[in-house]
């Protein structure tokens, strides 16, 4: 089966997979994560309307690829801004998002990439 095509022309694109995972790519990073909020609604809003908001808990993960010297950003400021955009796009309310990674890493290229998908109940490590 092959690889969904990517939706966009600009910084932002991105593609459902065939997991029902959200998968979108930024080129480019700023140390101003407030940047990204309304890049992303933006796109939301006018290029890729194909995605609905879901109910229920999410997991999301999100690296930001970096040449050179790591930024100097705080990660957690990027995951506000992020998740923050994806709030009525990917789910309805970020408080919906039960797992949460994010990380920084060198990279071919400066990007975001996010990916969000909805988690079955029962997915996770067994508690006892």
């Amino acid at each position: 089966m092959s690889e969904p095509e990517w939706i966009g022309k600009g910084k932002v694109r991105a593609r459902i997979l065939d997991d029902g995972t959200l998968e979108v790519k930024c080129n480019g990073i700023t140390t101003q994560a407030k940047y990204y909020k309304p890049l992303f609604k933006d796109f939301f809003r006018k290029d890729f309307t194909r995605v609905r908001p879901g109910y229920g808990d999410y997991e999301v993960h999100i690296v930001m690829e970096f040449t050179g010297d790591p930024p100097i950003m705080d990660l957690d400021n990027l995951a506000k801004a992020l998740l923050d955009s994806l709030t009525g796009a990917a789910f309805h309310d970020d408080s919906q998002v039960a797992r949460l990674l994010v990380e920084r890493h060198e990279g071919e290229r400066e990007r975001i990439i996010v990916r969000s998908r909805a988690l079955d109940r029962f997915e996770g490590p067994e508690l006892t």
